[in-house]
């Protein structure tokens, strides 16, 4: 009997039912039965894969940094050993000097503090002393810029109005604020900044103002006592104090590609501390807070501050001229090209030039508005993070080539690196 089509009946053949789609489905649960096993085995290979990143990631710190805080990551690094040379007593602490320029910083002699038991350092103070000697040189920043409001701290550096804080507290600000006291504000006015140090100084228009005492950096051991003053988490709690110990000193981190050397202490910092004073027993500071670090599970205590020793001939440049000379920079303004005007303006992505430096090498040689730099040297830039770190290598007065895409074509021009006057020229 022939079947067109099986309507579920079966054929008696000699003494036997058949079906003539057994084989299909037989078929159907073998497929099946295979298609479990190897469901069982995906669910194991990612009940493992789950296992092993979450090890990874514990074994992983991140330090956050939103407006005034910093991102970057390390591993396990090892602790360096610790050399401190000290010096023997010294003379009484002296007071910033006053220069035609402006102020200038100056290290005050720290005194060597009893070891192990500070509490019986006669010149030592309380906390409470400490307190009331530095608080009034702290100062509340905050800046207005395009997406709100950023806030941080700062240090009065002079009675005249010089007040220091983190680069990264005023980065993106156009309007600067700086309050003092119990609700003093000022305007303020960026004298200077440079981003590689995570540095500036502002300049309030005011006189008699409280000055911090600043402290010799170089004379810190591990376990010294000191403390911060500053905004955690904004202005609500202005004037906080927290306290701590040095947890490591010359703590050597890579920050956005380049590497900071940096007092660790274990008090406590947040969001807002940035550009705050660390302060030694004597009511000196002794260091720029500027980072904290955190990590995805469980890490408290890990506060980094930049060393007075360190930020001196910074600020002291930035005083007097508002930049750090040597800082390579081609004397152009300009921003990455994104993919939608690469697409519609059939641009080649690179860093298109949207402004110059009239006294820029760059500009006598033909460099216009418009022009994209697609290679600095033979380095391909994509973004303005790429042109930042290839000049970065360089130094002012070198001559480097530089590769540019004009009107369809490509054209190679040589120039003379100049110093980098102000942060947002490239």
């Amino acid at each position: 009997m022939a079947y067109d089509h099986w309507n579920g009946e079966t054929e008696d053949r000699g003494g036997y039912s058949y079906d003539p789609y057994a084989r299909y489905h037989e078929r159907r649960r073998k497929l099946k039965r295979r298609r479990t096993g190897l469901l069982v085995v995906l669910i194991v290979l990612a009940m493992i894969t789950g296992l092993v990143s979450w090890a990874v990631n514990f074994m992983e710190l991140q330090v956050e940094r939103d407006e005034d805080s910093v991102t970057l990551s390390i591993g396990d690094p090892e602790m360096p050993v610790e050399e401190t040379n000290v010096p023997e007593e010294t003379a009484p602490p002296t007071p910033p000097v006053q220069t035609e320029q402006g102020s200038a910083l100056g290290i005050s002699d720290t005194p060597r503090s009893v070891e192990n038991r500070p509490a019986e350092d006669e010149k030592a103070l309380s906390l409470q002393q400490i307190y009331e000697k530095v608080s009034p040189s702290v100062a509340s920043i905050s800046c207005v810029t395009a997406g709100g409001v950023s806030t941080g701290t700062g240090i009065v550096m002079s009675q005249d109005g010089y007040v220091i804080t983190n680069y990264h507290v005023i980065e993106k600000a156009q309007q600067i604020f700086v309050m003092l006291g119990e609700d003093d504000q000022y305007s303020a006015v960026l004298v200077g900044g440079d981003e590689i140090t995570d540095l500036a100084v502002l300049k309030v228009d005011a006189y008699g103002l409280s000055a911090a005492e600043f402290g010799d950096s170089d004379m810190l051991r591990v376990g010294d006592v000191v403390v911060a003053i500053g905004d955690p988490l904004g202005t609500q709690l202005r004037g906080t104090m927290t306290d701590g110990i040095v947890s490591a000193i010359n703590r050597d981190l890579d920050l956005s590609g380049r590497r900071m050397t940096l007092i660790q202490t274990n008090a406590a910092l947040n969001s807002g501390n940035s550009g705050g004073p660390l302060i030694n027993c004597y009511g000196q500071v002794v260091g720029i807070n500027t980072m904290k670090m955190n990590s995805y599970y469980s890490a408290e205590g890990l506060g980094f501050a930049i060393p007075m020793t360190h930020a001196k001939p910074v600020l002291d440049e930035l005083i007097l001229q508002g930049y750090v000379s040597g800082r390579p920079a081609i004397g152009i303004r300009g921003q990455t090209i994104d993919l939608r005007a690469q697409l519609f303006y059939h641009l080649p992505s690179g860093v298109i030039v949207t402004g110059f430096i009239d006294s820029a090498d760059a500009v006598q040689k033909g460099l216009q508005t418009d022009d994209v730099i697609v290679a600095f040297d033979d380095v391909k830039i994509a973004s303005l993070d790429d042109l930042v770190a290839a000049k970065d290598g360089y130094e002012a007065g070198d001559t480097v080539r530089l590769t540019i895409h004009r009107g369809g074509r490509y054209y190679y021009v040589d120039i003379t690196l100049m110093d980098q006057i102000t942060p947002d020229i490239y």
